[in-house]
């Protein structure tokens, strides 16, 4: 057996078990010249990495933001986390005759994902309407959610003078747009 048969022998049984060669298995002086032998290996790193690849620093696609996240800084986005959340900002904007939106979305929804930044933006241009933004899949909301008949996401309920005023079902951008300029335009 040749001297690089040896070692890839040695090393190939090594990394199967997931541990580095023990010394005893190689003899001292044989170990010894295996080890002066060895080039380190310099991993190539390439200057141009995917993420810094053209298509991505150029495309308004890729360079998009979080809407509708926790910290939206001055955003009128209220995130509801609980049943009893729920419930109180439903009887505040029914209540207080507040005009109010109610965006029931989900995680894994994908038009949820394609309508959630509209839905951000149309909030800062209607500052005097509270968006109330619901993740269908938190825990203990089944119950208002069947009574409210939100059976599919993106759903949105729109309030106005303490009522329902009208209701968007699916992504359709058109239709969003057009009910929250009729309902909340102050013109």
């Amino acid at each position: 057996m040749t001297r690089s048969s040896l070692v890839r022998h040695l090393l190939g049984r090594s990394l199967l078990r997931n541990r580095p060669c023990s010394k005893s298995l190689i003899p001292p002086s044989l170990n010894e010249s295996l080890i002066s032998t060895v080039e380190p290996i310099t991993p190539q790193i390439p200057s141009k990495t995917f993420f810094n690849s053209e298509p991505f620093k150029s495309s308004p696609r890729y360079l998009f933001t979080r809407n509708l996240c926790s910290s939206a800084g001055s955003s009128n986005i209220v995130m509801i986390k609980s049943e009893e959340e729920l419930n109180n900002s439903l009887s505040k904007a029914q209540d207080e005759s507040l005009p109010a939106i109610f965006y029931f979305t989900a995680v894994w929804c994908g038009p949820c994902r394609l309508i959630s930044p509209l839905v951000g933006e149309l909030s800062q241009k209607f500052p005097h309407v509270t968006t109330y933004k619901i993740d269908i899949d938190e825990e203990g909301l089944q119950n208002t959610l069947s009574k409210l008949n939100i059976f599919s996401v993106p759903t949105i309920h729109f309030f106005q003078n303490g009522k329902k005023a009208s209701e968007v079902v699916g992504a359709d951008v058109a239709r969003l747009k057009s009910t929250f300029e009729k309902l909340y335009s102050q013109n």
